[in-house]
């Protein structure tokens, strides 16, 4: 596992290094960076300098030679791997500029603490930005759902657009079928558990290593192995707020195949035996506590410094993050599959890609339908932007981490995927009412009363959001 960890190193360092060679274009060094949120990128910039438009560009800037000022939107990115990067989205632009010089694009970096509140603060303003890159948790089920959201069906007709997982398209439209985002990357969120501290505790006997599974029976028999060998802390349920939410709706759904939502995505239905049963095991077991003062972030760190024995919160990224910055890490991170009665997960998923907001200028609005195409069609500049977030593909692309162990090792939990339920209606209210949930769990409350009362305030959330 010593040479896990080494290769894993060597891994991300590639990944990032990639990332920057292919901002710099031709192998060269990434721009100067003077990217705000008020200053063009690239400032400095003169576009009458980039060339000849390709064929089919709009009319601003419709020469080299052209004085028009071009036509400027903003993009503003919530922390998608790489793509809350200056130096990576810098790159990213320097080529759009070049083969779109009749266009600007000012970048907002956004954080998943005050992200939310930024865009609201936005809307009430009626200064939204052009575009924002995230989930269709928000562009499709919040905004998208408020009116707020340019239709993208015209883009989602493209050649390329076709060949999008189905599953993924189905999660980028509304029940009208009006298309809110575009999607350009998808990841699977997991679990993870400290490999030295598993095999002291003799655990590791209780993990199917080859596939990065395990059963319910076997996770409770490993926590109380753990806890057995005097690591009190296995694992923490966190429920300080909705931060890596993902991981705890997926720990208690998979223990005993419970649901969240219908197939439909039209109600909640968290309120079954078997999700009572889950949510019962966990206030059970000895090493696993219940901490309303931590979100998924926190536990990511706890487990990152050793203190606990398992993380719910994680994915490629958690450990990207962990290897670069904290390269002393004293123990090997072994990614792993949420537990289920059969041993066969589904996992949470994760969809980012591109959403515009309707600003009533058809102008910025064309300008940023074609930032979407330049992103998403061409397979080598597809590739970069795919990288940059550090997940994966919506539609087949071999290679594209090709002799990468570490996003090799990720991939596979890729097959597990589950349903993308996080456009039920209500969705920003429902996350606030599970972490609530969690804490009466914490408490010692009834399981199935406090998921009954769950239930019924999600469907209450679920049917105002509809009506609205």
């Amino acid at each position: 596992m010593a040479k896990k960890r080494l290769a894993c190193l060597l891994a991300a360092c590639l990944l990032t290094a990639s990332a920057l060679t292919a901002c710099g274009g031709n192998g060269a060094a990434g721009p100067d960076i003077r990217e705000t949120s008020e200053t063009p990128a690239q400032e400095g910039e003169n576009p009458a300098q980039k060339g000849e438009n390709p064929p089919g560009a709009g009319s601003a800037g419709e020469s080299a030679g052209s004085s028009e000022k071009p036509v400027e939107i903003s993009l503003w990115t919530y922390p998608v791997g790489n793509w809350g990067s200056q130096s990576s989205v810098s790159g990213l632009l320097s080529g759009f500029h070049r083969e779109y010089p009749q266009y600007r694009v000012n970048v907002k970096y956004l954080d998943y603490n005050t992200g939310d509140s930024e865009v609201e603060e936005a809307i009430e303003a009626g200064e939204t930005p052009d575009l924002v890159l995230e989930g269709p948790e928000r562009l499709v089920a919040n905004w998208g759902s408020r009116g707020l959201m340019v239709d993208l069906s015209d883009l989602m007709e493209s050649e390329k657009a076709g060949q999008i997982y189905r599953e993924v398209r189905e999660a980028c439209h509304d029940g009208g079928g009006i298309y809110y985002e575009y999607p350009i990357c998808m990841t699977t969120h997991c679990m993870a558990i400290n490999y030295e501290m598993f095999k002291a505790a003799d655990a590791l006997q209780y993990i199917d290593e080859a596939s990065h599974t395990w059963t319910t029976e076997d996770f409770a028999k490993a926590v109380e192995a753990v806890y057995a060998s005097g690591q009190e802390r296995v694992a923490v349920v966190y429920c300080g707020g909705q931060g890596g939410d993902q991981g705890t709706r997926a720990l208690v759904n998979n223990l005993y195949g419970g649901t969240f939502t219908n197939e439909e995505h039209t109600a909640y239905t968290a309120a079954s035996e078997e999700n009572a049963k889950a949510l019962t095991l966990l206030q059970n077991l000895k090493g696993i506590e219940f901490d309303p003062t931590i979100v998924g972030g926190d536990e990511a760190a706890l487990f990152g410094s050793g203190e606990l024995a398992m993380a719910f919160c994680w994915n490629v990224a958690q450990e990207l993050n962990l290897i670069i910055n904290n390269q002393d890490t004293p123990f090997d991170v072994f990614p792993m599959a949420f537990p289920s009665e059969d041993g066969k997960p589904r996992l949470q998923g994760g969809i980012w890609g591109f959403g515009i907001f309707d600003n009533g200028d058809e102008a910025r609005i064309e300008a940023a339908k074609t930032f979407i195409r330049y992103m998403a069609e061409d397979d080598a500049q597809y590739k970069r932007a795919v990288q940059t977030s550090n997940y994966w593909p919506v539609r087949e692309m071999e290679g594209i981490y090709a002799n990468d162990e570490l996003m090799t090792e990720y991939g596979m939990f890729m097959q597990y995927m589950g349903d993308y339920y996080q456009v039920t209606p209500g969705w920003a209210d429902v996350r606030t009412a599970w972490w609530e949930m969690l804490r009466k769990a914490g408490e010692g409350m009834d399981a199935a009363e406090i998921l009954e009362e769950f239930e019924n305030t999600a469907n209450q959330a679920a049917v105002s959001a509809s009506a609205g």
